[in-house]
């Protein structure tokens, strides 16, 4: 009997059937980054370090053509919730990219575990994304904020002999969770934490704090501030001439990103971070050069987060051969990589963050240049993590 359908048909049909059809879809990735706001020139280094991976991959990801779409956080955490279900709900998308506020990655991943979708964090150290809140399908390629933080106060009391100290940051959880693990490495190598001032994110008032700094005549302060904040409040501690007598440390934040605009306040200033702009390796300076060359910037460590998310993401696509819904399989092809990025190799812990060497920085120039290794193979404290 004559059916009709060629040899070739059924062939085609069986493997649509099979589920063979689904690598002529596009990966649907969502990017909820700020693109507003004093984090956007952030959210717009990540989205250029992931896209970059992909277009060198000619724009696909294990065989399958990527998709963008893109949402502005705002960095709210009260518009959080439902612009991450706008990505999840009304776009459908496949991979969700994002944040770098704390407080707005917390909703996003409250959002990805309650509907499984993979999400990435390309920069949002809050703690709990990979503690209580860790999950199967949540994954970080950048950092903690415990452990951007811990290995300067190790290196301010250790290598520094500080012996008292203050922290200054926006009360909001990524600040109080690194000037906090400040407190921790500081105080377990001896040092004393006498005071932790805040004031609310994204104030920028800083004089009445600094001369409360001023009187208390510490000899240190770690801050935490990024972007457009951590540009002002270095620029406020030089002209109040605190640099003179007491030393300024801090996370990588405070000086990535924002050097041009910090000019002579940031010099000599000591941070700790997963990155630095003269790593000197072969793979950091491809890396570089072909940043610069696609966006006419040079790269910094959001950069670099953003690129290792796609490159994270290209792992565990071609461990499913592309089929995003195999879950299980993309999750153990994670915790077995090692991701060879510009920052230099790393692997994924069990609380699904990075495991990475934490470099001591200084600012010379327009550059934050490697001086040595603060805390080598650091990995995340992973508190509360059941998984």
């Amino acid at each position: 009997m004559n059916t009709g359908f060629s040899p070739w048909a059924v062939l085609a049909l069986a493997a649509s059937m099979s589920g063979g059809a689904f690598a002529q879809d596009k990966i649907k990735v969502g990017f909820m980054l700020p693109y507003s706001g004093t984090y956007t020139a952030l959210g717009v280094a990540i989205e250029n370090g992931f896209r970059m991976y992909v277009n060198e991959q000619g724009g696909k990801l294990a065989g399958r053509e990527i998709e963008f779409f893109k949402v502005d956080d705002e960095s709210d955490p009260a518009k959080a919730t439902d612009n991450v279900n706008r990505l999840i709900k009304r776009d459908k998308v496949d991979v969700l990219v994002g944040t770098v506020h704390s407080g707005v990655a917390m909703a996003m991943a409250r959002a990805a575990k309650e509907s499984g979708t993979v999400l990435i964090v390309p920069n949002a150290g809050a703690d709990a994304v990979t503690g209580a809140m860790c999950a199967p399908n949540i994954f970080r390629s950048s950092f903690s904020n415990w452990q951007s933080s811990y290995p300067m106060g190790v290196v301010a009391a250790r290598q520094e002999g500080k012996k008292t100290a203050m922290t200054i940051t926006w009360k909001y959880a990524a600040g109080e969770e690194m000037t906090n693990a400040f407190k921790e490495g500081f105080e377990k190598e001896g040092g004393k934490v006498s005071k932790q001032l805040t004031l609310p994110f994204p104030n920028v008032e800083f004089q009445a704090l600094l001369t409360e700094i001023a009187a208390a005549r510490p000899e240190a302060v770690f801050a935490f501030f990024a972007g457009a904040g951590a540009v002002k409040f270095v620029k406020d501690y030089y002209a109040a001439g605190l640099h003179k007598s007491i030393p300024l440390y801090g996370p990588g934040f405070l000086t990535d990103g924002t050097l041009d605009a910090q000019g002579e306040a940031a010099q000599g200033l000591l941070t700790t971070l997963h990155y630095a702009d003269e790593l000197g390796t072969e793979r950091d300076r491809r890396f570089r050069a072909a940043y610069a060359q696609a966006f006419k910037l040079q790269p910094d460590v959001y950069a670099v987060q953003g690129y290792d998310a796609a490159q994270m993401l290209a792992v565990g696509l071609k461990a499913t051969g592309g089929d995003i819904g195999k879950k299980a399989v993309f999750q153990q092809a994670l915790e077995k990589a090692t991701i060879a990025s510009p920052r230099g190799d790393f692997t994924i812990g069990k609380s699904h963050n990075p495991v990475q060497d934490i470099y001591l920085r200084k600012v010379e120039g327009k550059e934050n240049r490697r001086v040595g290794v603060a805390l080598k193979g650091l990995g995340d404290a992973g508190r509360g993590c059941r998984m």
